[in-house]
């Protein structure tokens, strides 16, 4: 029988199991002084911990009458609960000179440890195909963020940071190594696994690079496409110059082939005739359209609004999340398609929130159409409502 270990987790979430028995943390498990006790003096155990940093975090700008005493208070209540769970009967919580040790008598096999372990040792491996092969292994068995949970503390905060850029590290190698051998299938599938584990990232590029260079370049655009408005949705923020300089070099590798005028112009109106009323579009098209139009005012005699409708409650304050959320934004999105015109383009920009560019109107023309949603979108009850907001499109400088 192999010696006994306490298994503690740290990356994805926080678990201490001695013997398959639960000791401390879970997806169920609250916060507690415990807890912060024993992710401070495991994941620091070599090293120790000062009192200072222990007070700091146990009891931080709460108001404490003795703050020794009780930290004397709470370390003699962690080793009564350790005792009790199960452990050998032994001094857990050594102290030398103010710093707080993890007795070495009850050894600990940490997740987070054995993470940067692998790092090290993949980048320090010298032969290609053996230094490959760590590294995939380590990207594949990154088990996430550190302390997800508590990332408010400074020093998990810190700790975050670093094995963020430790993973990251392993990850760039992996896609140089497999971007020299082409082995794209490999390559898209860290990609998306790289992307799933640190979303808003931009890591779906290595997915789309992948995706192109073996011609797949449909997947490669819808991927993009996705990519994009799930960052405007979530987070608010636009494509990074890394998706848009991929996206132009798609772009310049599209090849559909020779084909007359008039059946090239039939392809492009059959998708055309599907749609009716408003045209709905991912980010980058209305960015694109968004542009196209502007130029085209240089001209002269062109009248173009922007508007953005945004749901909100019976107080007129934005919708939170939550389902009534997600199926009124549905609504308003058929409300706005039916009420405007075939050439108006209708992006959703966030979560019940949409941008219409609305051509060749007025501002009067403008209330109209909102008028015509609200009428599509309220019904005799209904505490909630749209609020709009209109801004008038202006012609490029001319330079």
């Amino acid at each position: 029988m192999g010696e006994e270990v306490l298994q503690v987790q740290m990356l994805g979430g926080f678990s201490v199991t001695w013997n398959g028995i639960s000791i401390a943390g879970g997806p169920k498990q609250r916060e507690s002084q415990f807890v912060y006790l024993l992710q401070l003096l495991l994941h620091y155990r070599r090293e120790g911990v000062s009192r200072n940093l222990l007070e700091e975090v146990l009891f931080g700008e709460r108001e404490v009458d003795n703050v020794h005493h009780s930290l004397r208070s709470t370390l003699y209540n962690a080793r009564k609960r350790l005792r009790q769970a199960g452990l050998p009967d032994t001094d857990y919580i050594l102290q030398k000179e103010g710093i707080f040790y993890w007795t070495d008598q009850i050894p600990v096999q940490e997740d987070a440890e054995a993470f940067e372990q692998a790092c090290r040792k993949a980048e320090e491996e010298t032969d290609p195909e053996q230094k490959l092969r760590s590294l995939l292994d380590t990207c594949y068995h990154y088990g996430g963020e550190f302390l997800p949970r508590q990332l408010g503390f400074i020093w998990i905060a810190q700790e975050a940071r670093r094995y963020q850029m430790l993973y990251f590290s392993c990850v760039e190698q992996a896609v140089e190594l497999l971007r020299d051998r082409q082995d794209w299938e490999e390559m898209e599938r860290l990609g998306r696994c790289v992307s799933q584990n640190s979303p808003f990232g931009d890591w779906e590029v290595i997915t789309m690079e992948a995706l192109t260079s073996m011609g797949r370049l449909e997947e490669a655009r819808k991927l993009y496409d996705d990519t994009v408005s799930s960052y405007m949705q979530e987070q608010g923020v636009r494509p990074s110059r890394r998706l848009r300089e991929l996206l132009d070099r798609m772009g310049t590798q599209m090849n559909h082939g020779y084909a007359a005028l008039d059946t090239i112009q039939s392809e492009l109106k059959q998708t055309d005739e599907e749609e009716r009323g408003g045209y709905l579009c991912s980010w980058p098209v209305f960015e694109g359209i968004y542009h196209t139009v502007r130029r085209m005012m240089e001209r002269g005699g062109m009248s173009v609004y922007l508007m953005i409708c945004t749901v909100v409650d019976s107080k007129g304050n934005p919708m939170q999340d939550g389902a009534a959320l997600e199926e009124l934004t549905g609504r308003l999105e058929q409300a706005i398609c039916r009420s405007v015109r075939h050439a108006d383009a209708v992006v959703k920009y966030g979560k019940g929130q949409y941008l219409v560019l609305l051509v060749n109107i007025t501002l009067e023309d403008c209330a109209i159409v909102q008028k015509r949603i609200d009428e599509q979108f309220l019904t005799g009850r209904q505490r909630t409502g749209v609020r709009y907001y209109v801004n008038v499109v202006s012609c490029p400088e001319e330079r």
